[in-house]
């Protein structure tokens, strides 16, 4: 797999690595394992305030083997609809991916997982939702953050929506010329962190931030154990 492929795997597992301080709790757990067969794991980049629930802005879907890194696919959830809920909130029209958070993580989840897997066929095993506040929240405590070599002071939603093309469409900000897919686009934040995290002390405050943006429910991990689990028996750097 292309080292760019990768870099997002980084990030997912420096922010989930910090759960291994309740290893101990996978010995009494009967949740599904993430370590044998082919198992995928859906992330799902969150907007937390944009509406009730948050929008969610990017998705990926990361294949397992075995516990080990197989593939990586970026879902853009323009356009994917669920196959037979309707809009929430009042809205009109089916649900879309966008607004599948609606009610709330749990709810959401099963949303989510179920419109993708109409969509593209992919079936999830597991969910993590990383919420931009949780996102913001690791990116502050390491600044100043370079992207592309350039320092910049802004979110993490901003620094996406600076490269992607959708950010560019008449109507918005006519400052904003982003040229990239919104997964390219998520690509370079990704890649700047994990540039960071480079640095041995960088990524040890970034796992500690983690844990407290775990603690605080802006990053959401469902079946909690099975991350656990996976992180006990492979390891952290089988998954990048």
């Amino acid at each position: 797999m292309k080292r760019r492929n990768k870099i997002i795997i980084i990030i997912i597992m420096l922010i989930i690595i910090g759960l291994g301080v309740f290893i101990g709790s996978i010995f009494l757990s009967d949740s599904p394992t993430l370590t044998l067969g082919d198992k995928s794991i859906l992330v799902l980049a969150v907007d937390k305030n944009e509406q009730t629930g948050g929008g969610l802005d990017m998705a990926f879907m990361v294949e397992l083997d075995n516990g080990t890194l197989a593939n990586y696919t970026p879902i853009y959830p323009g356009g994917m609809t669920h196959p037979n809920k309707t809009a929430p909130g009042g809205l009109s029209g089916p649900m879309f991916l966008h607004d599948s958070l609606w009610n709330g993580p749990e709810e959401g989840i099963e949303n989510a997982k179920e419109i993708v897997e109409y969509n593209t066929g992919m079936h999830a095993d597991a969910v993590v939702i990383i919420y931009d506040e949780g996102l913001d929240a690791i990116i502050d405590s390491i600044r100043p953050l370079e992207v592309n070599g350039v320092v910049t002071n802004l979110s993490s939603v901003d620094i996406v929506r600076q490269n992607d093309n959708y950010a560019g469409y008449a109507g918005r900000d006519t400052g904003i010329t982003g040229n990239m897919s919104r997964g390219d686009a998520v690509l370079v934040l990704a890649k700047a962190l994990a540039e960071a995290a480079e640095d041995p002390g960088k990524k040890a405050t970034m796992t500690e931030v983690a844990i407290e943006q775990y603690s605080e429910g802006n990053i959401v991990m469902e079946p909690e154990d099975s991350f656990i689990r996976l992180l006990a028996t492979k390891g952290f750097e089988s998954l990048t």
